[in-house]
């Protein structure tokens, strides 16, 4: 894992695995941010619902306050606002550890592939058209379709590591994988009109299925 002070791996690995016993606020991860900004917030809020890991009550919270920077994003604002209930949530020390870790593992083996280049995603533009795709996957997440949240929470996720990095290439799967969480969600939403309740258990296997579980 990468040991540079601009790299995401190193950001992560300081706010995350602070000193300490308390619970990290959202408001102290706001702070400390930096340059930054929008992609490293988006990182940590997405990582509960993108990560193999137990996240139970993440999704609708983060998911609001994903839509909120993802509008922010659109207006291109070039810093953040959060409310000040949002900035009083809390990560608990141990889950965040426990994310820590899996996110380790992650950027072990794919940081080297991401870095700075096609400059669009710095751009006005760029981030306004990210933060549409931003909009969107947090609405699919704070939809009560129990897991499906995994799909559009890691669409984010790469949203965030691209302009953590200022990786356009990085950031252009984001498209990509946001069209077959769509695809995804349009299949779930069939499914639950034309078989009813019933069709939740079927959806979570397949799921499962693909994803290995």
């Amino acid at each position: 894992m990468s040991n540079r002070e601009d790299s995401l791996s190193y950001s992560l690995r300081t706010l995350l695995n602070r000193p300490g016993e308390g619970d990290l606020p959202l408001g102290e991860i706001l702070e400390e941010v930096g340059d930054k900004g929008f992609g490293l917030l988006l990182v940590i809020l997405s990582l509960p619902s993108a990560l193999p890991i137990p996240a139970a009550g993440y999704s609708t919270p983060f998911g609001l306050i994903m839509a909120a920077l993802a509008l922010q994003m659109i207006a291109g604002r070039d810093s953040i606002s959060l409310p000040r209930r949002a900035r009083e949530m809390k990560l608990g020390r141990r889950f965040s550890e426990r994310m820590l870790g899996a996110a380790e593992a992650i950027f072990s083996r794919v940081e080297f592939l991401i870095k700075p280049r096609m400059s669009w995603v710095a751009s006005t533009a760029g981030l306004r058209a990210l933060g549409l795709v931003v909009l969107i996957m947090a609405g699919l997440m704070m939809l009560p379709i129990p897991g499906t949240n995994t799909a559009p929470a890691m669409v984010i996720f790469i949203i965030g590591v691209g302009l953590s990095e200022e990786d356009g290439l990085f950031a252009s799967f984001a498209f990509i994988g946001g069209l077959a969480a769509v695809a995804l969600y349009s299949v779930v939403i069939y499914l639950l009109v034309t078989q009813g309740p019933e069709a939740i258990e079927t959806i979570k296997e397949s799921i499962k299925g693909l994803l290995g579980r």
